[in-house]
């Protein structure tokens, strides 16, 4: 029998891969690596298409340009 944890689990990973779906998916690859850090790009980052940064650094990235403008 299913229960309502399990249910509830399922209508979120259902929901998370919605939103990967619905997101703007670019036309290059991403880079396996961060161009600044060199740490690893998490592997549902890269599926965006076209990131070259880990989210910490893409982060620390726009609040700059944030600020430069």
């Amino acid at each position: 029998m299913v229960d309502l944890v399990d249910m509830a689990e399922e209508f979120r990973a259902r929901q998370m891969q919605e939103s990967i779906n619905a997101r703007q998916q670019f036309g290059t690859a991403s880079e396996l690596d961060c161009d600044d850090c060199g740490e690893e790009i998490p592997q549902i980052r890269r599926e965006l298409g076209g990131v070259t940064r880990c989210i910490q650094c893409q982060t620390n990235f726009e609040a700059k340009q944030k600020h430069f403008k």
